[in-house]
């Protein structure tokens, strides 16, 4: 008999053997509009369930590759930086056992506890960001800690000209401008990202998809819908350009799932999971 654990699709290799490792940040403590996605990672691996493994757009199939799933962090919720220090503790142990990881939010600030992680092995990093939102101001209503400043924490981190931001189409004044001065921003959709993935190409990446970057009529099922999206298909496209770069961490945030009882959110969020496991295994 085994045991009876839940993991995303043919994400169940041992930890020891498994070249990637996937887990979940059930967080969404600093949601400024509307709450829901500490459900996500939940809602991504049940659903999974209803894809395939195999990908026809790649050729890959998700049981050629030995994926960990370590299920979902244990959070201090109402505690933002031991939420942040968590995740960080816990990506230091992948990335100190030589392994790269997935991780399935929860809300975009997630990414912090991440990167602090990453940037303290790979100084160099660079960080891909896909998002319909600029992310970079100072604080939200007085917080510096927010799902709306987190790009902004993270060049506090790694600094000018190491984050490419792609469709980007919402945002305060002085974000766009300090984005002009300090970021590579790439308004509206994913022009140009072609040829970020061949300058990146040899130096350890970080991709973090906020995945409401995807216009609301795809993908309603978030906190921040924002009109004026890309496709799947582009987004699509998108990613299956990873494999020609060395991701060394990467996070899919922002699904709330009950926003669109269809369910259909939730299977664009696995199939770009499936996607994206594929691809950095390539």
């Amino acid at each position: 008999m085994n045991k009876n654990i839940q993991t995303f699709l043919a994400c169940d290799a041992a930890y020891e053997e498994a070249e990637l490792v996937l887990f979940g940040v059930p967080f969404d403590g600093t949601a400024s509009f509307r709450p829901g996605t500490r459900f996500g990672p939940g809602a991504i691996r049940n659903e999974s369930f209803g894809i395939e493994t195999y990908s026809p757009y790649c050729g890959g199939d998700l049981t050629e590759h030995k994926i960990f799933d370590g299920g979902d962090l244990e959070l201090p919720f109402g505690n933002v930086p031991k939420v942040l220090e968590s995740i960080k503790g816990y990506t230091e142990k992948i990335l100190a056992d030589g392994k790269r990881f997935v991780m399935l939010g929860g809300e975009h600030l997630i990414t912090l506890g991440a990167l602090r992680a990453v940037a303290r092995k790979y100084p160099d990093v660079h960080v891909v960001h896909l998002d319909a939102h600029t992310d970079l101001r100072t604080e939200y209503l007085g917080e510096p800690l927010s799902h709306a400043t987190v790009l902004r924490q993270v060049w506090n981190i790694v600094g000018d000209g190491r984050i490419h931001q792609f469709g980007i189409r919402s945002g305060e004044k002085y974000e766009f401008e300090f984005a002009k001065e300090h970021t590579f921003l790439h308004k509206f959709d994913l022009r140009g990202f072609s040829e970020t993935v061949e300058k990146l190409k040899g130096k350890p990446i970080y991709f973090t998809l906020d995945l409401d970057v995807l216009d609301p009529s795809i993908f309603c099922g978030t906190g921040t819908p924002e009109a004026g999206g890309i496709s799947f298909h582009e987004l699509l496209k998108a990613v299956l350009q990873l494999h020609q770069l060395n991701i060394v961490g990467c996070d899919i945030n922002e699904l709330s799932p009950h926003y669109d009882q269809s369910g259909s959110s939730t299977a664009a969020a696995c199939k770009i999971t499936r996607e994206i496991l594929l691809q950095i295994t390539k």
